[in-house]
């Protein structure tokens, strides 16, 4: 009989995994890595109702893309108040830088607002003022936050961005005609990895082969545990009704001494060994006969005489799928009771042997009259045969 491998789950699922880690490992699938150094302020002036000095450090500040990572100092001026123009993108911008005893010494640093123009822009305008660094605050919605900057084309000048509190700060103290000195230094570096347009199209295509092969791996391996279920159910269905068929064939325990049956000489073609007294013994339609134990099991996998190959279950009368077939007890022979077959085949065996015995020297006329005879003895053993078919179809004992 042929058993088909029950499909294993587990399979489909690890060769997804799989895909999408080569997905996401492959070159290509990361972008280019993005670096920025963050940068140190420090602000230092003089408190005009203490008189005390006040004096601050963070590093709340960050480098703009195109400009030199190197420190900076100075006096911070912003555009004045006049021209209405608080983030430096006119041209003719003037700044105001106060300074300790009203001379404006250099270098200072151009404190402006985000927006209104490019960050190009307001780094130009102020690089003519001859700005040694400008510094942008950024917009109040953006909290204490920080952007990167792009300005190529700006030349060597230091440029930084801080939040919008910090700008703040620096500016409302300026525009009081307060003198802050601020001092830019280089912070930590930071470098930020990020997927790129086309490793994003790339990864989102793996990802849907990914959930296509997965998809069709789980109907796959469904319809095969589908069938799988349905071959087993159907198999043990048709071993149960096989079975229930081969115990129609007739049953037969050997005694000690009867006709038919060599204990000696016969054996069982299954197992090879000769019968014994008290064995029982199947008997199939064309009068073979083997061990039950033996040619049970045989016949529920091959339905086939081990000797002459001929289909039990057909020459039972079954030619196709058998339904709601009755179990019938095989009938057990009385103790001194001879099988027909195996009795009509000694008896003519006896007949054979006597008519070999018979004198060379006999006339044609003995001739015709032994062949009529042979022929009487086997319509009498056919007759003989038949009835005790008979009688074991109908459960009685062979007289």
């Amino acid at each position: 009989m042929a058993w088909r491998r029950r499909p294993e789950a587990g399979v489909g699922v690890r060769g997804a995994l799989a895909l999408l880690a080569l997905a996401v490992c492959a070159p290509g699938a990361r972008g280019r890595a993005f670096e920025w150094y963050s940068a140190v302020v420090s602000t230092e002036y003089v408190d005009p109702y203490t008189n005390r000095t006040v004096w601050s450090v963070s590093e709340s500040g960050r480098f703009g893309d195109s400009s030199p990572k190197e420190g900076a100092q100075g006096l911070v001026g912003v555009p004045r108040a006049a021209d209405r123009d608080p983030e430096g993108c006119a041209p003719d911008t003037r700044f105001l830088v106060p300074a300790p005893g009203g001379r404006v010494a250099a270098p200072w640093v151009a404190l402006v607002a985000r927006g209104g123009c490019t960050f190009k822009d307001k780094v130009l305008v102020a690089a003519r003022r001859n700005a040694s660094a400008v510094v942008l605050y950024n917009e109040e919605s953006h909290g204490n936050l920080t952007v990167p900057m792009s300005h190529a084309g700006t030349g060597n000048i230091v440029v930084i961005m801080v939040s919008y509190p910090k700008g703040r700060e620096i500016m409302d103290l300026v525009q009081k005609g307060i003198a802050v000195k601020m001092t830019i230094g280089v912070g930590t570096r930071h470098v930020q990895e990020f997927i790129s347009g086309q490793s994003v199209v790339f990864v989102a295509i793996a990802f849907i082969t990914m959930m296509i092969i997965s998809l069709a791996w789980l109907i796959f391996y469904y319809i095969q545990r589908f069938l799988y279920t349905g071959s087993q159910f159907g198999s043990q269905s048709h071993r149960k009704e096989a079975k229930k068929i081969i115990g129609q064939l007739p049953l037969h325990t050997v005694k000690h001494g009867e006709k038919g049956v060599d204990v000696d000489a016969e054996n069982c073609a299954v197992c090879i060994e000769n019968f014994k007294v008290k064995d029982v013994i199947r008997i199939l339609p064309c009068k073979h006969i083997f061990h039950r134990i033996c040619i049970d099991p045989w016949l529920l996998d091959h339905r086939t005489c081990p000797m002459c190959k001929l289909d039990v279950i057909k020459a039972l009368g079954y030619w196709g799928e058998v339904e709601d077939v009755q179990e019938m007890p095989a009938p057990e022979s009385t103790p001194g009771s001879v099988l027909a077959a195996n009795l009509s085949i000694t008896l003519q065996e006896e007949d054979r042997s006597e008519g070999n015995n018979l004198p060379s020297s006999s006339t044609s006329e003995s001739a015709l009259q032994c062949d009529a005879g042979f022929k009487e003895d086997a319509g009498e053993d056919t007759a003989l045969l038949e009835m005790g078919r008979s009688d074991l179809e109908h459960g009685r004992p062979v007289s």
